[in-house]
């Protein structure tokens, strides 16, 4: 054990590990697509953060990815029914499915929309000992009806940090959103279109760097402890 170690006086040493680079750069790469879950913002019969998020999943497809994206149109508000209602069982099998995500919201008020929030609230933190987005990438998006923004962006990148995601630099954000789509609801060619294009392509990159990782990742010394300590205490009153 090296000198520098046997200094922090209040760790427990047993715990603490240096990181393992063969186990970050692990030889077993998965070979499936990866794949990835797409959440809008909108009911709109013209939902733009749908359109944009339509878009983002053909080229995600065109990438080599696997998508599915979650309609909430009958998403219970989060408290106002029991967790096994059908559409919170679905999302939540989508986001246990999914490897990585996509957030699209338009902005409302200088903020996400509540439907935004309400689906990113029905998403457990936890499911059993299994952490559902814990070490999943992240990419987030946002449309406005009037000049270009980031509030709503910047919002969903605290919640995604707060659900323990790896949420990518890059990001996109679409202003005037009316004038960004064609009449049959496909996306024009511009810059906001090129910024997808780029934000897809980066989530796509850094899913494939991370997935077989991202356990590894998120392992943390503070929870290794926590779980020695709560298995210490249940050896001892097995013990009595």
């Amino acid at each position: 054990m090296s000198e520098s170690r046997l200094d922090l006086s209040n760790i427990d040493t047993t715990l603490f590990q240096q990181p393992d680079a063969a186990r970050l750069l692990t030889p077993e790469r998965a070979s499936h697509a990866p794949r990835f879950l797409l959440l809008y913002g909108s009911l709109r019969e013209r939902s733009y953060s749908r359109l944009a998020a339509e878009e983002a999943a053909r080229i995600l497809r065109a990438l080599g990815g696997e998508t599915r994206m979650f309609n909430p149109s009958g998403l219970p508000l989060v408290d106002d029914a029991p967790a096994d209602h059908p559409k919170v069982q679905e999302l939540h099998a989508l986001t246990q499915w999914a490897e990585g995500m996509v957030w699209c919201s338009p902005e409302r008020h200088g903020a996400m929309t509540g439907l935004m929030k309400t689906q990113i609230d029905w998403i457990p933190l936890s499911v059993g000992a299994v952490r559902p987005t814990q070490g999943k990438t992240l990419a987030v998006m946002q449309v406005s009806g009037g000049s270009q923004s980031f509030n709503a962006v910047n919002q969903m990148r605290v919640l995604g940090r707060w659900m323990r995601m790896l949420t990518i630099p890059n990001q996109s954000s679409v202003a005037k959103a009316y004038q960004e789509f064609d009449e049959t609801g496909r996306m024009k060619p511009s810059a906001y279109y090129d910024r997808i294009a780029d934000v897809m392509e980066e989530l796509v990159k850094f899913t494939l760097l991370t997935r077989d990782a991202s356990p590894y990742l998120v392992d943390r010394y503070s929870e290794r402890k926590e779980s020695a300590e709560a298995l210490s205490k249940r050896m001892k009153q097995e013990a009595i």
